[in-house]
């Protein structure tokens, strides 16, 4: 009985909310309380065909580039070109001359720079030169008022005759007290007394000839003359002044001979040394600021005699004739140092040296004209040749031009001509003139080393093997 209650009160709230839906259905809405549209599935129907059609033009596009005619496959890693082969540019291995240098920055110091300074004071009456004139030693500069010195003079002499006459008044009564006491007319006291007094006399007049001799000095000194050969700077005192010991009158600089210091590092000192101690005399070019017009040949005239424990450098100085004044009181430079030449070595040009994992090697050609990668041992450099010391031998071949796309065992066609024996003989036996690129160049040692040990690295051509 109470289920059949209970059914009949579920149906008729049904009824009741089927009432109600029915009622909101048919009452008019408001078009803005009507809620926004959903995306249509037309809508991503279209989106989901344009992206199918994109990816369909890469697809056959791709297929297109792969299989057209003119498209080759990349080759295997360490395998032959399927493809035409690569232009390159040989040359032959050759031996030649390593010149082993040092560069540096030097300033260019004159061997004398003298400033002109009055030792006595006057009134300057006269001045010799003219600004920038190149004069000699011993040459007229300047004249200070010397009649006040001459005045002193001529009273020191009249002095010094006055204590004259007074010496030989006391010799001459010694000559008698000594006679007188022979005959015991006077006693030995005075004698001994009067023998003082000529002493005394003789001092004095030392003492009036130092103060001759002293007014004759100032005299001279009031007549100034140039210290050294070189050139007279600009004037500080005009004449009709008043100038006191230490006023500066002008600064005379010596210009030739002339040199140049510059400082190297105190691991360079060794090798320098041996040389010097085995008397050989090193060369010192000097070039200008940018490193590339030679400015003057010089020699290296010695060594500082202790390192700066600041910079760990130790000084060095050129001399340099200087007879044509191209190099000017401190003026900047670069000073090439020629410590020794390295004859009859193995040199490669630095655009075939190349820098990877096996550290420095090359291609070299064989004779079916496939490359190979071949490690070498690079030593010192020259302008734009380098010493191998190990991993080649004269007569190979090796590339130089067009490595940027070669790989280990690639076919190759000599760029020009056949075999390129003798253009790259003809670049082999080039004499490297050091000056190309403004490089340091010093020995290396170790295998693939020494291009690192350069002071200045070449970096011409620089590429990893792909497969060594």
């Amino acid at each position: 009985m109470y289920h059949a209650v209970g059914v009949c009160e579920l149906w008729t709230k049904g009824d009741e909310s089927m009432d109600a839906r029915v009622e909101d259905r048919q009452r008019p809405v408001d078009k803005e309380q009507r809620p926004a549209p959903t995306r249509s599935r037309r809508g991503r129907v279209l989106w989901g065909l344009a992206g199918f059609a994109v990816a369909a033009l890469i697809a056959v596009g791709t297929w297109y580039v792969v299989t057209s005619p003119g498209s080759a496959p990349a080759p295997a890693r360490g395998g032959r070109f399927a493809g035409p082969p690569q232009p390159v540019g040989v040359v032959t291995v050759g031996k030649g001359d390593i010149r082993l240098t040092l560069d540096a920055l030097g300033t260019v110091t004159p061997l004398a720079t003298v400033t002109v300074k009055p030792q006595v004071a006057g009134q300057l009456i006269e001045v010799g030169f003219q600004e920038g004139q190149v004069v000699k030693k011993g040459d007229f500069l300047a004249q200070i008022d010397p009649r006040p010195y001459q005045v002193a003079l001529e009273q020191d002499q009249g002095q010094l005759a006055k204590d004259q006459a007074a010496l030989a008044q006391a010799q001459a009564d010694l000559a008698r007290y000594q006679q007188m006491l022979k005959q015991k007319a006077v006693s030995a006291q005075q004698v001994d007394d009067q023998t003082f007094l000529v002493q005394q006399d003789q001092g004095t007049i030392q003492a009036d000839q130092a103060q001759i001799d002293a007014q004759k000095l100032n005299l001279a000194y009031a007549h100034i003359v140039s210290p050294v050969d070189g050139r007279v700077g600009l004037r500080q005192v005009d004449p009709g002044n008043y100038v006191q010991v230490g006023d500066t009158l002008v600064i005379v600089t010596q210009l030739h001979p002339i040199s140049v210091v510059f400082s190297l590092p105190e691991d360079d000192l060794p090798q320098i040394q041996a040389r010097l101690h085995a008397g050989a005399t090193l060369p010192v070019i000097a070039f200008d600021r940018s490193g590339k017009t030679q400015i003057a040949t010089g020699t290296l005239s010695t060594l500082d005699n202790q390192i700066d424990t600041t910079t760990g450098t130790v000084k060095l100085r050129a001399a340099f004739d200087n007879a044509d004044e191209t190099l000017f009181p401190n003026q900047f430079v670069n000073a090439r140092l020629l410590v020794d030449t390295l004859h009859d070595v193995v040199t490669v040009p630095a655009a075939a040296v190349q820098h990877g994992a096996p550290g420095a090697f090359v291609y070299l050609v064989g004779a079916d004209d496939t490359v190979s990668v071949r490690p070498i041992e690079t030593g010192a450099s020259d302008g734009g040749m380098i010493q191998v010391q190990k991993g080649l031998q004269p007569g190979d071949r090796v590339v130089t031009d067009g490595t940027d796309r070669l790989r280990d065992g690639a076919h190759v066609t000599v760029a020009g001509q056949d075999g390129g024996a003798g253009q790259g003989a003809a670049a082999a036996a080039a004499p490297a003139d050091g000056q190309a690129g403004g490089q340091r160049h010093r020995q290396g040692a170790g295998e693939g080393g020494g291009q690192g040990q350069h002071r200045r690295h070449d970096n011409q051509g620089q590429q990893a093997p792909a497969n060594p």
